[in-house]
């Protein structure tokens, strides 16, 4: 009991001594702390970070209850499972390190463009192009391109630059169209470029009903914040990916739901300042304003 109110008065001295400085430094570690762990659960890695922590926890039990022989196996495995976790975590590593170089950081730090986007008309638009292209079986590849810049992608295919209608949209993925085959990016509201080849997704846990369609769409989601629409050649069913998760059998309703929510939702976010994100996360609240 006593080693306990001496650890309570300890952390109040600590706390009556802290100066603006130590508050600032404790809120830009909590942030990226946040913003670590929230990536890390929406990668496939997150059981992985599960069973590390499970690992740690018997680590420090071993050592208070004086386990010698398992505390010395577990500091062994620790000590060469770093160099194995460099292996294990290398494809988030990288493309963690792709978002970072490709301007997550500013979109991160809350520095958006400050351009009027017209997107409300560009999700109409998508909306009405892809459930055409549904009803008649047309098979589509859409990419919202957010915070990180798909210049690789674009390289890839042609550049257009228009105007986001609906006709343009079912123009492209027409069957005998030249640009059909690949995905078309939406950069800013417009349709940026058309006929982009995008990375497959590694997950070989997927359906066997999914096509390579469906694989690309998830590969983009995976390596970047993108926002994937996917139209199935074969049954015509609309799908969304967004960080390496599908959802499918999606409607027009809950397709123009969705898009609003992930798109427009974005844009008034990158408005927040730095300042504005960390006095949020000092009152326990998420960008959306909820509670965390």
């Amino acid at each position: 009991m006593n080693s306990i109110l001496q650890a309570l008065a300890q952390a109040g001295r600590y706390i009556l001594d802290m100066g603006l400085g130590d508050v600032v430094d404790i809120l830009l570690v909590a942030l990226l702390v946040y913003q670590i762990l929230k990536l890390i659960k929406r990668t496939r890695s997150y059981q992985v970070f599960q069973g590390i922590m499970i690992i740690l926890c018997i680590l420090w039990l071993s050592g208070g209850l004086k386990l010698r022989t398992v505390n010395f196996i577990l500091r062994k495995a620790v000590e060469l499972g770093l160099l194995a976790l460099v292996v294990l975590f290398q494809p988030e590593l990288r493309r963690g390190l792709e978002r970072l170089g490709n301007g997550a950081l500013s979109g991160f730090l809350g520095s958006g463009s400050g351009q009027d986007i017209p997107m409300e008309s560009c999700i109409t638009q998508t909306v009405q192009a892809v459930t055409e292209l549904s009803a008649s079986k047309t098979g589509a590849l859409i990419i919202f391109e957010r915070s990180n810049r798909l210049a690789e992608q674009i390289r890839s295919g042609t550049v257009v630059d228009a105007e986001t209608t609906a006709e343009l949209l079912k123009n492209i993925f027409f069957v005998k169209a030249p640009l059909h085959d690949g995905a078309v990016i939406m950069r800013d509201g417009r349709i940026h470029a058309a006929g982009c080849v995008l990375p497959l997704t590694d997950n070989n846990n997927l359906s066997k009903d999914l096509g390579m369609r469906h694989r690309a769409g998830l590969g983009m989601s995976e390596n970047a914040d993108a926002l994937v629409i996917i139209v199935s050649e074969e049954t015509g069913a609309i799908s969304v990916a967004i960080d390496g998760l599908l959802k499918r059998h999606l409607n027009e309703e809950t397709l123009t739901r969705l898009l609003r929510s992930e798109l427009i939702k974005d844009s008034e976010n990158e408005k927040l300042s730095l300042t504005e994100r960390l006095r949020m996360l000092a009152k326990g609240k998420n960008d959306d304003g909820k509670e965390l």
